[in-house]
């Protein structure tokens, strides 16, 4: 007997820039959860089972965590941190990806 499972994998992995499709902001992704982790009905009418992603967007206040779901993130190239906010807050390797500045990349 086969069994299969209704598994998916996260399209943005750990330290991407990710953009939010409205423009609502961007950030860098810090965790991923494979559906939404929170109280029932809260997603509205984004579906809850799929990715969502702890992205952390740099402010001039230091910044904030947002929680998003999938569907709601794009990967954009074009879209970047800036240089001070970037070397503040993170390392990054030869890959582009960024850590947490007191984490280190592997």
């Amino acid at each position: 007997m086969v069994i299969m499972t209704n598994s998916r994998t996260a399209r943005f992995g750990l330290g991407q820039i990710v953009r939010h499709r409205d423009d609502a902001f961007s950030g860098v992704v810090l965790d991923v959860d494979a559906v939404f982790v929170g109280p029932g009905g809260m997603t509205g009418e984004t579906a809850p089972d799929q990715p969502f992603y702890r992205v952390f967007v740099a402010g001039p206040e230091g910044g904030f965590i947002a929680y998003a779901a999938e569907e709601t993130l794009v990967h954009d190239p074009r879209t970047a941190l800036s240089e001070h906010e970037e070397k503040r807050l993170f390392d990054m390797d030869g890959h582009g990806h960024h850590a947490p500045a007191h984490q280190r990349l592997q």
